[in-house]
């Protein structure tokens, strides 16, 4: 079989080179020549890629034939929430994260439920089989029944894969597979991209649901191009903050799901265990009333869920005050002490302002702005908030208080948790004041009245 020609070709402009240059002549781009596969012009159609799409034919949409397509249950709920009810055949999940977070021994745990009723495969190209089967004895796994495989050729794994015939399969990590079309080193962009298009191509033609494992760059994204992303039916990424024994995963792309979408696991010894109560390890739950802490009530997904947020508002001998966050946006907090100063006459030039979300949460929803304000008029003042209290809306530029998605939902939450009093927007007051029984709601339309209300 005649070795398959290769380009480079540019990923700025798309200009074609025979050979690898640090800059392209067309755009002037520097590093941005990747490898590829040279495609022969004579044919009509890539065999490569041939019935990769289905039949090539136009269907009207009415005779579609729609059914509902069975999904595999990983025997973890929190797994479950985040890809949305199970797993889907012929699916392709990319799962990234920091190392030693736990992306390889949750899969771990996920096969050997899963091996119990289905075939299932696991290739490792970073680790022995020793080593593997040492960490599903730590983790104290019924594991006889998952196959392993060391392998870092693509097309042998997918020859190897075509004859065991597997339901589920992982591939740790996507980095150090290989395919002999190119001649990059594994783990670069060209290898990375042809690698992944030939197993989402094995996965939609033979059902093989696939979980892929990506390293993260010190940016935090995962690590090769943009493009992996966008071939996958899902992308999952751990979170954690140093030292934390918590691990939160969030579905941030997912085709047969929610998105932003939350599940939390505790890192112990016997592996990942699941927390079905996540707003129970975000509170402080304080004996006494303090001063710059206020309970939010966030929504992750279809998830509500309670965490507290502190401020800490001290004077600033800086010319330049200090503004930090932690868990939120640090633009938005510029933006809220500016409104609070134009529409309350609050100043908070000479204060540093630090805040923090406690557990570890980030919190992207604009949901939080109330929290925010009133924790940090808390610590200013020096005046504790309410016990028992919550607090959610949206602080728009004018000063008025703006309703939010899943007002009510966020409000059970909170009584669930034995909060009886509540400040919310207007607009996100319950049709029905009965279903939430034993909450007191109190409703603001512009900052001035809720700090008002408040007593700040």
């Amino acid at each position: 079989m005649a070795k398959k020609k290769t380009s480079y070709r540019c990923s700025e402009c798309g200009a074609e080179y025979p050979q690898w240059n640090g800059k392209c002549t067309d755009c002037g781009a520097w590093n941005s020549l990747v490898e590829t596969v040279k495609e022969d012009p004579n044919k009509n159609a890539n065999p490569r890629f041939k019935g990769y799409a289905g039949e090539q034919a136009a269907l009207s949409i009415a005779n579609v034939e729609l059914s509902a397509e069975p999904r595999i249950t990983t025997k973890m709920a929190e797994l479950d929430r985040v890809l949305g009810g199970g797993l889907v055949l012929g699916s392709v999940v990319l799962i990234g994260g920091d190392p030693g977070i736990g992306k390889s021994t949750i899969l771990l745990q996920t096969l050997a439920n899963i091996a119990q009723d289905e075939s299932v495969l696991y290739v490792t190209g970073e680790e022995s089989l020793r080593q593997v089967s040492m960490r599903a004895r730590r983790l104290n796994l019924n594991a006889e029944k998952i196959k392993l495989l060391t392998e870092t050729s693509v097309t042998q794994m997918i020859s190897i894969a075509q004859q065991e015939k597997p339901k589920i399969m992982v591939v740790d990590s996507i980095q150090t597979i290989y395919s002999d079309d190119l001649q990059s080193a594994p783990g670069s962009v060209g290898q990375v991209r042809e690698v992944s298009a030939q197993l989402v191509r094995f996965a939609k033609q033979t059902g093989t649901t696939i979980f892929l494992v990506g390293h993260v760059t010190k940016d935090g994204a995962i690590a090769g191009p943009r493009v992996l992303e966008h071939m996958v039916d899902t992308v999952l990424y751990f979170e954690s903050d140093s030292g934390s024994r918590y691990r939160l995963i969030r579905a941030v792309k997912n085709r047969f799901g929610a998105v932003n979408e939350l599940g939390v696991f505790a890192m112990t010894d016997a592996g990942l265990k699941e927390v079905g109560n996540p707003s129970a390890i975000f509170l402080s739950r304080h004996e006494q009333e303090v001063s710059g802490s206020v309970v939010m009530a966030t929504r992750e997904g279809t998830r509500p869920m309670l965490v507290e947020v502190q401020a800490l508002v001290d004077e600033s001998h800086l010319a330049n005050p200090r503004r930090v966050t932690l868990g939120l946006e640090q633009n938005r907090l510029s933006m809220l002490l500016a409104v609070l100063h134009k529409h309350s006459g609050i100043p908070m030039y000479d204060q540093d302002v630090y805040v923090n979300v406690v557990g570890g949460v980030r919190v992207s929803e604009t949901g939080s702005d109330l929290a925010v304000i009133l924790s940090i008029l808390s610590s200013y003042r020096n005046r504790p908030f309410e016990q028992k209290s919550i607090a959610f809306g949206e602080i728009g530029l004018s000063g008025e208080i703006r309703a939010i998605q899943g007002g009510e939902d966020r409000l059970k939450e909170a009584a669930k948790h034995g909060f009886t009093k509540a400040f919310v927007p207007k607009q996100n007051v319950p049709s029905k004041s009965s279903s939430i029984k034993g909450m007191e709601i109190v409703t603001v339309d512009r900052l001035e009245q809720a700090l008002s209300i408040s007593g700040f």
